[in-house]
Formats: C-alpha cells, structure tokens, sequence
C-alpha cells in the first residue's frame, strides 16, 4: 500500500515521508505524544476532540538506522519503516507498540452456509469485523497486554478479546456485554504491558471499528470506513501519565459547580406543577439531602424545544423560584429535533437562516423524534452553535440551573439518518456519516458556550451523546439502563472506563432507567452510586417510582445515610474535580490506574477508587451479606468501624444491607463538611478534617464553587501534612478566598 520509503524531509517538528504509493506525516507533538497521520481524504486534520495548537518546543534526532528511520525525543523513540511500518520504544529501548507485520487472519469464520442457517432461526449475525477496513491500522498484540478505555463500552474492565464499534447509538434494549456501540463514541485506549504502557487515540469522526485480539490473538486492529488514518501514539512513565498526556491533547473537564456535585432526582414521568412542589416537600419532609430536580420531556408544550406546558405548568417561573427558596435547582431536558410547525419561532428562524441539515437534493431534511416530524440543526456550524446558545436565555431566564442534552446520537425515530444528509463541519460541506459521531459533541459545545455568555457561572450540562474531548464542555450519564443487577455491575468498569478516557465527570442512572427496581437492588445501588460524580436517581414512565420513600423504613434510612455520606464528603469530590481540572484524573478510578504492576487489579471489575485514598467494594450481588475485597499494597482501614486491614491480599468482610465496604488509605486526611440538606444551606460551613494513623499529605482547594473567579486568584489552597503522630502541620499555598470560620481535626 506504501511501498519502499524514498526521500524524507524535516519540516520544523514534522517528517513528512516520501514512500513509492503515498506520503505520511510524523508529528512530534511532545516529548511524550507522536501523531501518525496518512492524509487519505484531506491534508488537514478536521480534528473535533483537539482544540488549538497542542504542539510544545521538543528536541529530538531524526538519524538513519538499519533499514529504518529512528526518531528520538526525550522520552520516546520511533522506528519508521517500508511499508510505513512503525514501532514505538521507551526511551530506554524497551518495545512498546509494534505495527504487525503480516495479513489479518481471523481464527474462525462462518461459511456462508452456516451465516444463512443461523440468520433464519431469526440470529442477527453481524460480521463486520471480519473484514479489511478502508482505512486501519493492525498492532502487534501480547501476550499479557491488557487493555482499557473506549468510552462508555459494555462489558468487562479489561476489553482484551472484545470487539467494539463507535457509531453513537440509542438502543431501547437491556444492554448486554455483547453490544457493540452504546451513546458515546471516546477512541482513546490504553494498553498495559508486562513491562511499560501507552494509549493510542484514533482521531476519526466515521464509524470505526476496534478489534483487541478477539479475530485473532496475535493482534488487535482499529480502522474506520471513511477519514484519514490518524492517531496519536501517547507515552508515559505509568497509567496515570499516559490519561494526563491524553487529556493535555483533547481537554480536561473544567471545575463544575459545587452544587452539581449534590443529589439529583429525576424521572421521565414527573409532568405537573403540584409533582414538583410535592416532590421538593418530600425531600426536606424525609431529610434526606437534595440539590437538583430534573424536568424530562413532559414540561415541554407538545414537546418542542423552547417551551413550556403551561397547562401543567401554569407558572413556571414561580414555580422555579419556590423550588430555588427551598434549596433545588431545576434541570431541564433539551433534545435536538426542532418539530415542524408553520409560525413556530425556533423552526421558522432555523429555516430562514439555513439552519438544519439537508439532504442532498438541498431540501430540508425531517425525520421523527418526540414532537413528530422534525428537523435537526447543523451543530457543526458556528453560527447554529452561537443562534442555539443564544436562546437558552429562555431557561436562564426563568431560573433553570442546567441543561440536559438527551437524544443527540442524533436520534430519530423515522429509521436512521441516511449516510449522505448535508451536514456542516466549521464552514465546509460534510456529511452525516462524518459528523454524526460528534453531533452530541457539537450540542454540548453549543450549550456550554450559550450558558457561560448568558450566567457568567460555571456551566452545568450533561449529554448522552458524545465524542472525545467533549469533557470540555459536559456531564454524561451511561444512557437507558435498566434496574437489573447486572447493570448495576456493569456500571463500575463503565464508568471506569469513561474516566480513563478522559471522561470524568459520569454517572449511571441509581436504581435504573427502566424496568421495575426492587428494595434491595435500589439500596445497594445508592450505595455504590454515591461515588459516582453524577449522582442521579433517573427512571422511566411505565416503571415503578424510585423515590425512596415508597419503598418501606429500612430502605429510606439506608438511602439517607448514603446520601448523607455523600454530602459529608463533598469537600473531597471538590478536590477531585479541582485535581481532575490540572491533571485529567478522574474521580473514579479502576484500581489498576494506581496499582498497575499489581496483576490482582488487572481485571478486577467490583471495587473501584475514588481519588487515590478511597477504596469502595459495593455489594453487587443480589442477597450477598459478605463480600471478598481485594486490597492493594500498603495499610488500609474500615470507613465504618476504623478496622485496621494489610494490602496485598483478598479479606472477606461483612456487608449487611445497610454496609457498602469502603476503606481509607493509612496516612489520608479526608476533608469533609458538616450535615446539610443542600449545597450552600450553611453558608460558611466549617472544614472537617478526618486523620488516618500514617504519614500522609494532602492539598485541599476552596472557592466560592459558582463562577471562573478562580481563575483569575480567588482561591485558597491548604497544603495538610501528618507524621503519623497526633500532629497536623497547615500551610496555606495560595490565598485569594475567605477562610473557613473553623476547622475541626478528628484523629482517627
């Protein structure tokens, strides 16, 4: 496909390679990220994940080796090859990643006898895998490589011999380990090795496939059916590096409110003014803290965007400020699809502007979502970002407190929407096969930047649908999952995965989104999502209520506590997301993120981390009152009885009902706040300060948790040290804020 590599010439921090068939580029980005571009389709990148330019000064050699070409910077070095082969070595010439030498050749294929067979026994057979994509790129595979990341991909931790495709999705059904695509579409992965690691992006916005050894164990390829090969080959010394050279590349979730990080109630089916005001009173009536409820579909007027039922809502704005008097903020849902309707403001000025997409005769394309036929706007335009944007001062207006974007795969319910519908990309013609993988992508981007114009205050939104880089400008839920156990299992490695991914701020519906919840399966599932940065009970019209209150004593009190636990330690998640804002580390950890040389965390798919000093082993099995709990390296105590436990070995421990294991890592001081029923009911509350027996230390970070003021210096940082002793030292490293009125130290 390349042939003999004939001539090569340095531009600045680019090699562009002369081969016989074509030419490629090498890019030095940094020390530590190269990009491998073949420009296929376009000489430029049309990058939607990568915003300016990401390239550092970097110092490096480019000399002539034994049948190749080595490129070495401080920390990488890179062998170019005929053929435009490429391997990638440590600086201290350990391999890392090698390009596959020979064909793809699946270890097992179906006859066309047997596909036919099985396809009329009513079996979906989906092949695609098994065939050579337009543009791919095959990479030798070992064999201890584990790998992880993907987005929002079912299944296990570790995605060795699985299959995956990203074409962003909205499948109704319950999701399986076999599902291919999901919502998002994140193609960022790390590959962890016996002896170093790395992450590959695939920066390509057409449906693209990823096969991680399940054709054939000798390899794993990624490819796509449309683009340009490229991707950025990212280098670092640990897993922990490798996420912060990604996220330096595609962007870092920004310092949310404080208040988004408190409880958040919703359900398709809450449809009336008196819902509200009943369900606000049953919050503060049964104590149990609360900062957000959510407005689905039914506040709308016949579902049209930009409305609201004044039938059922007969004041919405009064209605908003009594629900702000007791605490909550609303959240209202905002979905694509514009309905058709002659004198509709929003529908007519899309299109006297030119605002949808169209198919390729040029008429307007419609298809079918919740207010009936409708049109989709060109979110990849400029001008449709800013006119979409500008009109969400009709809900800043009337006191909503964030956006809720929801069927932006796009979805539709006419059937998909054909490969060829007109679509914009930053001025230029494209397609829907392009931009639909970054069509949530561009919604999110459009709310984010309308908010921040309209408030000043740090933008809240969440999205379904997404791409990478969308951290920049969203929350994400995991999508229509369901109240089963297994889904409750599956959303630790989900939401692991996301933060991997960059990611960070994620969350997975508490108790599921459809079906019918149970007692048991509602508590253990508060208990574990807790943890989750978004932290939202959600659920469907047709299924059972998941208000805690309705499902007996035992349970509303072990809802409370978990909600409760979550509140207390606010000040920690703060910091986390402050952390997340510098570095791009999620909140939620897979262990393996910390502990890596660990082979007991590789494809441990129960626990998770939150931060680096939490461990949390939820109870995922229906009627299980013990659990086994893995623990790594290092000494480890009870949250809840301040037992005393060593790493590096599996302990069984107890977990009633009302037990989610959790352990705190010796030498932690855990930052916490005092009991209150939303964000900002104290309006200077003290910092507590719990102190585990250890030599720790531990930067804390405060700011009025509203708008960018810290960014310009209004912010302080404490830096807290223990020796192990009943001795806490308290430096102060930046102060631009007021100070606590107190803070308590609580000697563990």
């Amino acid at each position: 496909m390349f042939g003999p590599l004939l001539q090569y010439e340095q531009k600045e921090q680019s090699i562009i390679l002369g081969y016989e068939e074509r030419t490629a580029i090498i890019q030095v980005v940094t020390d530590k990220v190269i990009n491998v571009f073949v420009p296929f389709v376009s000489k430029d990148h049309r990058s939607k994940a990568i915003e300016g330019d990401k390239q550092l000064p970097v110092s490096f050699t480019l000399a002539k080796g034994s049948g190749c070409l080595i490129l070495t910077t401080e920390s990488l070095i890179c062998k170019i090859y005929d053929n435009f082969v490429i391997d990638f070595y440590d600086r201290d010439g350990v391999l890392l990643c090698a390009d596959y030498r020979g064909q793809r050749t699946p270890r097992f294929q179906l006859d066309e006898s047997a596909l036919e067979l099985l396809k009329k026994e009513g079996h979906d057979i989906n092949m695609a895998g098994n065939g050579n994509y337009p543009v791919q790129c095959v990479k030798k595979l070992d064999a201890h490589d584990c790998i992880y990341g993907l987005g929002d991909k079912t299944g296990v931790l570790n995605k060795r011999c699985y299959e995956y495709e990203n074409w962003n999705s909205d499948i109704p059904d319950p999701h399986e380990d076999s599902f291919k695509s999901l919502y998002k579409s994140v193609p960022f992965f790390i590959t962890l090795k016996e002896n170093g690691v790395y992450g590959i992006f695939y920066d390509n916005t057409f449906k693209s496939y990823f096969n991680f050894g399940k054709e054939n164990d000798g390899y794993y390829c990624f490819g796509s059916d449309d683009g340009n090969l490229d991707y950025f080959f990212i280098g670092g010394k640990d897993m922990p590096e490798v996420v912060q050279n990604y996220t330096y590349l595609t962007g870092r979730m920004p310092l949310p409110q404080k208040w988004a990080l408190g409880y958040h109630q919703s359900r398709w089916g809450y449809d009336s003014e008196e819902t509200f005001r009943g369900l606000a009173d049953s919050f503060r009536k049964h104590r149990i803290p609360c900062d957000a409820l959510h407005f689905d579909i039914d506040y709308m007027d016949h579902y049209k965007v930009f409305t609201w039922n004044k039938e059922r809502f007969s004041d919405a704005r009064t209605l908003l400020s009594d629900l702000k008097k007791q605490g909550f903020k609303a959240v209202t849902i905002l979905d694509p699809g514009v309905k058709v309707e002659k004198d509709y403001p929003i529908y007519e000025e899309g299109i006297a502007n030119d605002y949808y997409a169209k198919s390729p005769d040029g008429r307007v394309y419609v298809n079918a979502v919740w207010p009936g036929d409708a049109v989709y706007p060109d979110f990849g335009s400029p001008n449709v970002r800013k006119w979409w944007g500008e009109h969400l001062r009709f809900y800043t207006d009337l006191g909503v407190g964030g956006i809720w974007n929801d069927m932006n795969e796009p979805a539709s319910f006419n059937g998909p929407l054909p490969d060829d519908i007109v679509f914009t990309d930053e001025g230029r013609p494209s397609t829907h096969a392009e931009m639909h993988n970054v069509y949530g992508h561009n919604m999110a981007r459009a709310a984010y930047e309308g908010w921040q114009n309209l408030t000043g205050k740090r933008p809240f939104v969440i999205t379904r649908a997404c791409y990478s880089g969308s951290q920049k400008y969203t929350t994400v839920w995991t999508g229509d999952n369901q109240s089963l156990w297994t889904h409750l299992r599956m959303a630790i490695p989900q939401q692991c995965n996301l933060g991997l991914s960059g990611i960070a701020f994620i969350g997975a519906d508490i108790g599921g989104f459809g079906a019918d919840t149970t007692p048991e399966l509602l508590t253990r599932w508060i208990e574990a999502g807790c943890f989750s940065p978004l932290f939202r009970n959600h659920c469907a019209k047709g299924c059972m209520n998941q208000e805690p209150w309705l499902f007996g004593e035992e349970t509303l009190a072990i809802y409370r506590k978990y909600v409760e636990l979550r509140y207390s330690l606010l000040p920690y998640f703060y910091d986390l997301c402050r952390e997340c804002e510098l570095t791009g580390l999620p909140l939620i950890r897979p262990l393996v993120l910390h502990y890596e040389n660990d082979i007991n965390v590789r494809n441990l798919n129960d626990e998770f981390l939150a931060g680096e000093h939490l461990l949390v082993a939820p109870v995922i099995e229906q009627g299980a009152v013990k659990r086994m709990v893995y623990l790594p390296e290092g000494t480890w105590y009870d949250y809840w009885t301040h037992e005393e436990y060593q790493g590096s070995q599996y302990h069984i421990v107890d977990a009633p009902l009302d037990t989610c294991p959790i352990f705190v890592k010796a030498g932690t001081i855990l930052p916490k706040a005092p009991a209150q029923m939303y964000v900002g009911e104290i309006e200077d509350p003290a910092l507590i300060l719990d102190v585990y027996p250890g030599t720790g230390s531990y930067k804390h970070y405060q700011d009025n948790g509203e708008d960018f003021a810290y960014r310009s210096g209004a912010y302080n940082e404490y830096l807290f040290r223990t020796d192990g002793t009943r001795n806490l030292e308290i430096t102060k490293l930046h102060k631009g804020y007021k100070e606590y009125p107190e803070i308590v130290v609580n000697y563990i």
